[in-house]
C-alpha cells in the first residue's frame, strides 16, 4: 500500500493506492484512518476496489459498520470508483444521500474528489 498526499487549501489528503484489499472488515477501517489521522491527513480518498465487495452489498451491514467509523471520528472519506457497474436500487439511493453531504462521497474520479474539497 502506497500513499500519496494531495494538498489542497492547507488540507492533507491522502490517497490510497494498492493492489489488495486495504478494508476488508470494520476494524481495517478504524486502523487506516487512525494511522492517517496521526500522520497528519484531513480527509481520506480510497478507490473502490480496495475495499471488500461485500461493503456494496448493503444487506451485510459492512458499509453501514465502516463508515460510522469515519464519520465517528470526523475523518472525511471519498471512495472513487465506477458506480454504474452496481444495479442496486438501495446502493444508489445510498450514494446519492451521502453525495449530499461532505462528509462521506462517491465520486467517479480522484480529480473529481479533489475538486469537491
Amino acid at each position: 500500500m502506497d500513499i500519496i498526499m494531495h494538498e489542497i487549501r492547507n488540507a492533507k489528503i491522502a490517497e490510497i493506492i494498492a493492489d489488495e484489499l486495504v478494508i476488508r472488515t470494520p476494524d481495517d477501517a478504524l486502523n487506516l484512518l487512525g494511522n492517517l489521522y496521526y500522520q497528519g491527513y484531513d480527509k481520506i480518498i480510497l478507490h473502490g476496489k480496495n475495499i471488500i465487495p461485500d461493503f456494496f452489498d448493503l444487506k451485510t451491514g459492512l458499509a453501514g459498520e465502516i463508515l460510522q467509523k469515519f464519520s465517528q471520528y470526523r475523518m472525511p472519506l471519498v471512495i472513487v470508483d465506477d458506480f454504474s457497474m452496481y444495479k442496486s436500487r438501495s446502493l444508489k439511493d445510498f450514494i446519492y444521500e451521502s453525495n449530499k453531504g461532505k462528509h462521506i462521497n462517491f465520486l467517479g474520479s480522484t480529480d473529481d474528489a479533489l475538486m469537491n474539497d
